[in-house]
């Protein structure tokens, strides 16, 4: 049998084609993408500081907020400049080691932010069910094991990716027509048989979310029967109300990626460029939304950015 080797048909690199469609408002589509990019990078910038630097928020819940916010920050800077600069400058091409490096990152934030949210849900399991053990449960020992868990488990699902991508000949047309780099999307241009792709790609990771969110549904679940047999409304509307900002953020990352799964899967007379144009609404308005959640919802964040921005600010 005949042999070769698959890595000299790699590619240099591939074309971005950005919004196939709607080539005459590529310089318009990308002021709003810009204003989001912006809001992303400050509004978790400030989350960050504001947890460094406050003790008082050296807590569980807002270390792993941290974690959520660094995590938003790879997530639109791996897709946002890039989309930029394909929209605003025509710069469509992507070197092969980029484009594999965009689709580790993309993915890899996913699974990310993903087991980050249930993170935060045994956090507030812990805070809700077992009040009086919480600060012995979630020592700083445990958050440093949880936190490392999240990458561990994240960087094993997606690193294989790239491998995948990499064993594949590429012998045909290099453009994709999207503004990124993602897994199924590269493999499809290739000229050889990608089952092994398709399979790891939609059952490996999606499994790896969907436990999270079977996890997330029990956690609250069980948060919920607990709040409701509280004696008072006043200490019930005070447990929702310290779960409302997690809630927030659960629907915003996870019903947007379940109704692209569902376009792509059966929405086959819905255009190419509103699923693009949707893509990477996907992945560049969480990151920005996130911060400004926590920072309406949450007092002691918001407290922190008043007194942060005001001129007149003294503790």
């Amino acid at each position: 049998m005949a042999t070769f080797n698959l890595s000299s048909y790699n590619p240099s690199f591939f074309t971005l084609m950005g919004i196939p469609g709607l080539e005459k408002f590529h310089v318009w589509i990308a002021i709003p993408f810009c204003a989001i990019y912006l809001v992303a990078i400050a509004g978790n910038c400030v989350l960050l500081y504001l947890i460094a630097v406050e003790r008082s928020l050296h807590e569980p819940m807002f270390l792993f907020l941290s974690m959520l916010a660094q995590t938003d920050l790879i997530l639109s800077s791996t897709t946002v400049p890039k989309l930029l600069s394909n929209l605003w400058f025509g710069d469509k091409k992507i070197s092969f080691s980029g484009c594999l490096t965009q689709v580790f990152f993309l993915h890899f934030s996913f699974v990310m932010d993903s087991a980050i949210l249930l993170a935060m849900a045994y956090d507030r399991y812990v805070a809700i069910c077992s009040p009086l053990r919480y600060t012995s449960i979630l020592t700083n020992q445990v958050i440093i094991k949880i936190m490392m868990g999240i990458v561990i488990r994240s960087f094993s699902v997606i690193f294989p990716v790239a491998f995948l991508l990499k064993r594949l000949p590429f012998c045909q047309t290099h453009i994709i027509p999207h503004t990124y780099c993602e897994h199924i999307g590269v493999a499809r241009l290739s000229c050889a048989d990608i089952s092994i792709n398709i399979w790891y790609g939609f059952s490996v990771p999606i499994m790896t979310v969907v436990s999270d969110i079977v996890l997330i549904a029990v956690s609250y679940t069980v948060i919920l029967s607990v709040v409701f047999r509280l004696p008072s409304q006043g200490a019930r509307q005070k447990a929702l109300g310290t779960c409302g900002s997690h809630i927030c953020v659960i629907l915003m990352l996870y019903t947007p990626a379940f109704f692209s799964i569902l376009a792509h899967r059966f929405g086959h007379n819905v255009p190419r460029h509103v699923l693009i144009l949707f893509a990477n609404f996907y992945v560049a308005i969480p990151p920005a939304l996130n911060p400004i959640v926590y920072g309406v919802k949450t007092k002691q964040i918001r407290d922190k950015i008043i007194l942060l921005f005001s001129p007149k600010g003294t503790e």
